[in-house]
């Protein structure tokens, strides 16, 4: 395949190494690339290695390095996205290594988030590996006196017709003379050697070593410690406060006010600034913003009673037709606030010294981060430096850099370099949560059709994406009508692993079980019909695809043996589309002791081509076990604007023995990848719900789920 090349002259760079020989090849990666990693390679490094932001690097000994742009928190591009380069590059995998890079505004995205770095960076790391393939064909044929039509690639060499070989590393001097290319080829899917096929995550060895540079690993000279007290609610602020006793610690140097209603301990270690933290008397007031639960459910059932002034889509004659409906089904679903619960609590580094700050750590937004400390401390954003380390869990919590923000105030006060640290409690308390939200849900039933349906969401502070309208039912039912209302509050939300879909899926693929099962349809044929209909009335602006959703729920249902499970084994089924995926799970309950407990996950996804089996196996296993989890145990209310959970002894997290093996199948395709991170999470909640209900006839219309107060 011929594509036009986006690597532009102004953003593809060239050096010759005069020491080493090697052709650096530099791109602007754009949609947020990158990859290869630390791994045992088998030739030695160059002398002299290039470490240049956004470079593909060539070695004189055919070693080749691509700096990593995008923050890496699990989901594995460090290593799917030099698969990608590597494979259009033809090189073996075995000779790719990969530097993390800072943030620079040589890239697009670096991003870690939404689920969408292989597939915005899917071109342009396609662009990369083939540029640099084609400038060493033309470099051989030079020197072959070949034209380029002549010559192939293989292992990271070029090879004439002869069968005459030159390595990438004798012709990379060479090539640093040779054009860009305006056009470069593509490889047929067909033909790839190293996407497709499973590769172990890169970084496995200093992980498992314990040598792996977390955000907490990050050491500097002359460095100290701090953990900030904040308010003990939200809706309070700072009246005053006595650091008297914080300074009598053993290792606390000093106490500060920042960010006006904030105090951050500092100390030589991380235990005497907590210990320092839990000495300071402060006094706080509250007034009437103190929230509780109670409010919020009083608040949140009103909106749904309420249509909205403009409905976010109102399709066909919607009143009329449930004049007309010969029955209707109206449900309501509840979802609790949620914090992230990332395994490594909220961190970061920074050192200001005057209009310049060094900042390091986890952050899934280092772009987006780097203006708001500028802008908090009041310095130019170019003065502000970020490097990313790898991160023990970010979920969405890591797109806020409200803690890095801290540690560059904190730092600029004491004028040292500082690791701001979270507690757990901090975590769990201080945190950017789920908001709390419910669905209500009304469907029209005529002449055994489903003819119209009506969904109303009430959500705290609003969900973050208005792409729910443009979802799964539309075009499938003809009268159509969403209306998205929220109201504001103080306690911080935001997005939380599959925003908004991680709840609404399981609110909507119950009710249609439930319609089904007024229907007299099983679940399977159900879905199949609506996305039939759909198929057959296609719209501009439609974010799901008929076609993906129908491959999927048929796969599923193959490969979970549906309705033929066995004696005592109770199925549900869900089918979502969420971050440009299609997945359908269908999950196995069986009964212990009158009590459900879900054995097994099979599901089906179609995510066009999956880069690195191995690694989108996990992270589809991962999702999976997330959802259920949270929606049988996760739980989070407020009373008086405090948390009703601060830690793990009293928020409950599903445990090693309660996870269901996952039988994870991929439908095959030749089609560019797309998400993978979070699309398998949404569907989970509403397969389990489906099959507590065939094995115990009650419905769930809340998360969690209360299983021993629902069966009674």
């Amino acid at each position: 395949m011929t594509h036009n090349n986006d690597i532009k002259r102004r953003s593809f760079l060239k050096l010759t190494a005069a020491a080493s020989g090697g052709l650096v090849l530099g791109f602007n990666l754009m949609a947020g690339c990158n990859a290869p990693v630390e791994k045992i390679v088998q030739k030695a490094l160059p002398e002299n290695w290039f470490n240049i932001n956004t470079f593909l690097k060539i070695g004189e000994n055919g070693l080749v390095s691509i700096f990593s742009p995008n923050p890496e928190i699990g989901q594995n591009i460090k290593t799917s996205m030099p698969m990608i380069v590597a494979e259009e590059l033809d090189t073996a995998w075995e000779d790719v290594i990969v530097e993390q890079a800072p943030l620079t505004a040589d890239f697009d995205r670096q991003v870690a988030g939404g689920s969408q770095s292989i597939r915005h960076g899917w071109d342009s790391l396609r662009q990369a590996g083939a540029s640099a393939r084609n400038m060493l064909m033309k470099a051989a044929g030079k020197q072959w006196n070949l034209p380029i039509e002549k010559l192939k690639t293989e292992a990271g060499f070029v090879i004439n017709e002869k069968g005459e070989k030159l390595s990438y590393g004798e012709l990379a001097e060479a090539a640093g003379g040779v054009s860009v290319p305006e056009k470069v080829e593509f490889k047929d899917p067909e033909n790839y050697k190293i996407i497709g096929h499973s590769k172990p995550n890169v970084d496995m060895n200093v992980i498992v070593e314990g040598k792996s540079s977390y955000g907490l690993d990050t050491k500097r000279e002359g460095m100290v410690y701090a953990v900030a007290v904040r308010a003990p609610a939200f809706g309070m602020t700072l009246t005053s406060y006595d650091d008297s006793k914080a300074k009598t610690v053993a290792g606390v140097i000093d106490v500060v006010k920042f960010d006006e209603h904030k105090v951050a301990v500092v100390a030589n270690s991380t235990w005497a600034a907590m210990k320092g933290a839990k000495a300071i008397n402060a006094e706080w007031k509250g007034g009437s913003g103190l929230e509780d639960s109670k409010d919020h459910e009083r608040k949140l059932l009103d909106l749904l009673n309420k249509r909205s002034k403009e409905p976010a889509r109102n399709d066909g004659n919607f009143d009329k037709a449930f004049a007309s409906a010969d029955q209707t089904l109206e449900r309501t679903y509840s979802a609790p606030f949620l914090p992230h619960n990332c395994l490594e609590p909220m961190n970061f580094f920074a050192d200001v010294k005057g209009d310049r700050a060094e900042c390091h750590g986890p952050i899934q937004t280092p772009q987006w981060t780097q203006s708001r400390i500028a802008d908090k401390i009041g310095i130019p954003k170019e003065n502000v430096s970020i490097g990313m380390t790898r991160m023990g869990g970010g979920f969405g919590r890591r797109l806020y850099g409200d803690f890095a923000e801290e540690a560059a105030q904190i730092s600029q006060k004491v004028e040292k370099p500082v690791q701001l640290v979270f507690s757990r409690e901090d975590d769990m308390t201080a945190g950017t949560y789920r908001p709390a939200s419910k669905y209500k849900m009304k469907a029209g039933i005529k002449d055994g059709k489903i003819v119209a349906y009506h969904l109303t969401e009430a959500c705290i502070n609003g969900n973050m994406y208005g792409l729910i309208p443009n979802f799964f039912p539309a075009g499938a039912i003809p009268n159509l009508r969403i209306d998205l209302n929220n109201f504001e509050s103080n306690i911080t939300t935001g997005a939380w692993r599959a925003p908004y879909t991680n709840f609404l899926a399981f609110a909507e693929q119950s009710f249609f079980d439930e319609l089904g099962e007024m229907l007299g349809k099983d679940p399977v044929d159900l879905r199949l019909e609506l996305f039939e209909i759909a198929k057959n009335n296609p719209e501009e602006g439609r974010e799901y695809s008929p076609e993906r959703s129908i491959a999927v729920t048929k796969l599923v249902a193959e490969k979970s043996n549906w309705g033929k499970a066995g004696d005592g084994v109770y199925q549900g089924l869900s089918v979502y589309y969420s971050h440009n995926t299609h997945v359908a799970e269908v999950a196995d309950v069986v009964l212990v002791d009158g009590l459900p407990v879900v054995k097994k996950v099979t599901c089906a996804v179609h995510c066009g081509i999956v880069v690195n089996p191995l690694a989108a196996q996990n992270q589809v296993e991962g999702g999976i076990i997330d959802g259920i989890g949270h929606a049988m145990y996760g739980d989070l209310t407020f009373e008086n604007g405090v948390p009703s959970v601060k830690n793990f002894d009293n928020y409950k997290l599903i445990r090693m023995n309660q996870a269901p093996e996952v039988d994870v199948h991929f439908v095959k395709s030749a089609e560019s990848p797309t998400g993978l991170g979070e699309p398998s999470l949404p569907p989970a909640g509403g397969a389990v719900a489906n099959a507590i209900f065939k094995a115990t006839g009650v419905r769930l219309y809340k998360q969690p789920f209360r299983l021993e107060e629902e069966l009674g």
